[in-house]
């Protein structure tokens, strides 16, 4: 039996990088669940399947197991079997990703291929609804959050970092509009779940909201 972790937050509360460190530190597999997007984008290009052709998309979700694992210490993609790492930041398998998720039955397979590994694997993922809907029975889970002048400056910095032009104000302004789609939307809202432990990281550096974070894993 896996021991999983979940991290749920709004967009901006530095998720994803915390994740990937916290499973560094634990020696857990990160569910990095846009590769486990790819590898089904895969799966349906190498079956010649155009991304509108959305009953034969559904139809391919059958037999496709997509897993991931980690060798040498580099996260590896597996599409039944078979390593596909290397395609996966392939133009094509980009644009049928981005066309294939919006379908739901696209993300009912993904939940299942995520529940699988999270059964047979010390897994740790973040999202809106890991804690909620995906792993509603996690060994740990986290509700990792910042007031939204933080996660607005930390995006204001990564942008300006890159030499793209910005507006704090505004990245403000759809940071807010995104929280509240995100915890109004009809499917799986974002919302903390009763037994999560609550990281507001507005004060906090990285090194910190891991080590918090770790403190609670086995």
């Amino acid at each position: 039996m896996g021991y999983n972790v979940a991290i749920d937050g709004p967009a901006g509360a530095g998720k994803s990088t915390i994740a990937k460190l916290v499973a560094e530190k634990k020696g857990y597999i990160y569910v990095d669940t846009g590769a486990m997007y790819r590898g089904l984008a895969i799966h349906f290009l190498d079956k010649g399947i155009q991304a509108e052709e959305t009953e034969k998309v559904i139809e391919a979700c059958k037999d496709a197991d997509v897993k991931i694992q980690y060798e040498n210490g580099t996260q590896q993609v597996y599409l039944n079997g078979t390593n596909i790492t290397g395609r996966l930041r392939d133009e094509a398998v980009g644009k049928m990703t981005s066309k294939c998720s919006v379908i739901p039955k696209v993300r009912e397979k993904l939940l299942d291929l995520q529940r699988d590994l999270a059964r047979t694997q010390d897994v740790i993922m973040d999202g809106r609804d890991i804690g909620t809907c995906v792993l509603p029975g996690a060994d740990v889970k986290v509700y990792l959050t910042a007031s939204v002048e933080t996660r607005a400056k930390r995006r204001y910095d990564e942008l300006m970092a890159k030499g793209e032009r910005c507006d704090l104000d505004e990245i403000a302004r759809d940071i807010k509009e995104r929280d509240f789609r995100d915890m109004n939307r009809e499917t799986a809202p974002l919302k903390k779940a009763e037994d999560a432990v609550l990281i507001d990281s507005s004060d906090m550096t990285i090194e910190e909201v891991v080590e918090a974070i770790a403190g609670l894993c086995r």
